[in-house]
């Protein structure tokens, strides 16, 4: 699964675009400098995410919409089209 279909799964579990859980980490306190685990646990504890989806969305909360480059059009299992990712919902996404 790439990346993007981890964060669109989440959105289509808890209705919550990656753009907005960035927003409620912020109104908990977390920020790009945060540690991953207390917001993977936050995310596992209120949303009922998995580990894999928390940690996606512990992602763009960190690190924003990039990922690494070695991940781009790997052929590998998370190999994603772009090295940005779309955070503003699956209904905006453009095609």
């Amino acid at each position: 699964m790439s990346f993007q279909a981890y964060l669109d799964n989440v959105e289509a579990k808890t209705g919550i675009t990656p753009r907005q859980f960035i927003e409620l980490a912020r109104e908990q306190g977390f920020d790009e400098s945060t540690k991953t685990t207390p917001i993977v646990t936050w995310l596992k504890a209120d949303y009922g995410l998995g580990h894999g989806h928390a940690m996606a969305i512990a992602h763009v909360i960190t690190k924003g919409d990039r990922i690494d480059p070695k991940h781009v059009n790997s052929g590998g299992t998370h190999s994603d089209p772009s090295d940005r990712l779309w955070l503003d919902g699956v209904a905006t996404k453009p095609a």
